[in-house]
């Protein structure tokens, strides 16, 4: 009955002389019978459950008993002040005089209503996360989580998941600097977990082209010695100075990439790592060997380029990964490659010279331009879009070995790009009026005005 009761009548009881509570029950049901018909008899809606029991709380003092009734009902309210008042009558309880006065009908429902607006009022302070991710960072966490699940095992160590598979792969201290190059896309990393290397590691150095990406500290010199003992290192890169790989961002891993050196330039120096730092990626020739020198290994390798009026370039530039699959590097070019003419060696000026390079070179690049044809940024083609929207400064023109998609478009549009020149171009359902877009077969390999 407590649960379904709407209201209570809360009614005061006084009698003269002693009395107990059964004597105030017997009044109750004796002196309201047939007052108010069968339909509000109290015994029948007793029965029925439509009142409740009725509680008495009574106490005698000095020859007089007072106390209070209350009793539940589940009536509607006519039916239950009908009833309060027929409490009213009682005049008697046992053999004492008494008076019996409604104080006041209680809605329970209404007290039921003020604790849920107070529990509500409580779980709106405490009970939601005000935490509100937006977009960028929902995707940035899920994309961190699919990266951080692709860290696989290669003889125990901690690599990528294209490590066994892969032409090329980098060699870094520790596990939390392969989940960083995973982070930002790059997948063909494996830790050598200490400054000694595993076998495992230096066997499979012998079969890869291998770029050793390790910490800017002394600890990153001394694998980078062991390594080149027990193994085949192509090239080298670091982190800058007094800073972890792991520490990077996306734009000072893929800078520390692009500036690597090939090993043979450094192999002879005793701080590799401050040469690099020094040249900020150039080549740095070897020195000649002092009498009796080892000429056997890789520092040999450098020593007998150099005699053999061979210098070696400092390799390509870090592929930043498209599809997170490798980065590629490409052998060191030969002194005749480096002495052509100055047009060969010149820096593109133009974005039809930008456009052989990138597109007709079949380089599956994408270069970003400002407004004077000079580079803000270069990676993979298949990562356009995402470097796009990433980029601080938003690009005049984009050049792309690749196919020009709606979405890149639409992209481009809204970041204020003027100019896309592309392998070949998609099929468009919109097309911006805003973004020229063009592919390279027209477009002339020299500016019809000097563009």
């Amino acid at each position: 009955m407590e649960d379904t009761s709407k209201y209570l009548i809360h009614a005061n009881v006084t009698a003269d002389g002693v009395v107990e509570r059964s004597d105030v029950v017997g009044a109750i049901f004796g002196q309201t019978e047939g007052l108010l018909g069968d339909e509000l008899d109290l015994r029948d809606l007793r029965q029925s459950q439509k009142v409740g029991r009725i509680d008495v709380e009574i106490a005698s003092s000095k020859g007089q008993s007072t106390g209070e009734v209350t009793i539940a009902t589940s009536l509607d309210k006519v039916e239950t002040a009908t009833l309060a008042a027929s409490l009213e009558t009682i005049t008697r309880v046992g053999p004492c005089r008494a008076d019996l006065e409604v104080a006041e009908i209680e809605d329970v429902r209404a007290a039921k209503r003020k604790e849920v607006v107070e529990r509500a009022k409580e779980l709106l302070r405490t009970g939601f996360d005000d935490t509100v991710m937006s977009s960028d960072e929902i995707l940035a966490e899920v994309r961190e989580h699919v990266r951080v699940e692709d860290v696989t095992e290669y003889e125990g160590l901690p690599a990528g998941p294209r490590v066994t598979d892969s032409d090329a792969i980098i060699v870094v201290e520790g596990r939390s600097d392969v989940l960083t190059l995973l982070k930002y896309g790059i997948k063909n990393a494996i830790a050598v977990e200490g400054t000694n290397v595993p076998d495992a590691v230096a066997e499979l150095t012998r079969h890869r082209t291998v770029t050793a990406f390790l910490d800017g500290d002394r600890g990153g010199d001394l694998i980078l010695e062991e390594l080149s003992q027990v193994g085949d290192v192509d090239y080298v890169a670091f982190a800058p100075a007094g800073d972890s790989v792991e520490e990077l961002d996306h734009h000072e891993l893929f800078a520390a990439l692009r500036n690597k050196v090939p090993y043979d330039t450094v192999a002879s120096l005793n701080e590799p790592r401050e040469a690099i730092a020094a040249t900020d990626g150039s080549a740095t020739p070897a020195p000649a060997p002092s009498p009796g020198a080892n000429t056997s290994g890789p520092r040999a390798r450098s020593i007998e380029g150099v005699e053999n009026g061979s210098s070696p370039a400092t390799g390509s530039e870090a592929v930043e990964p498209s599809d997170a699959d490798t980065v590629e590097v490409e052998e060191p070019a030969s002194a005749g490659d480096l002495e052509t003419d100055d047009a060969t060696d010149r820096e593109p000026e133009t974005v039809y010279e930008h456009a052989s390079d990138v597109i007709r070179e079949g380089t599956d690049r994408v270069r970003f331009l400002d407004a004077d044809a000079d580079v803000i940024d270069e990676t993979g083609a298949a990562a356009v879009t995402d470097t796009l929207e990433e980029l601080a400064e938003p690009p005049v023109t984009i050049v792309l070995d690749g196919i020009a998609s709606q979405q890149l478009v639409d992209v481009a549009a809204d970041r204020g790009v003027e100019r896309i020149v592309a392998r070949s171009l998609g099929q468009f359902t919109k097309r911006p009026t805003d973004v020229r877009v063009h592919a390279i077969t027209d477009v002339a390999a020299e500016p019809p005005n000097g563009e």
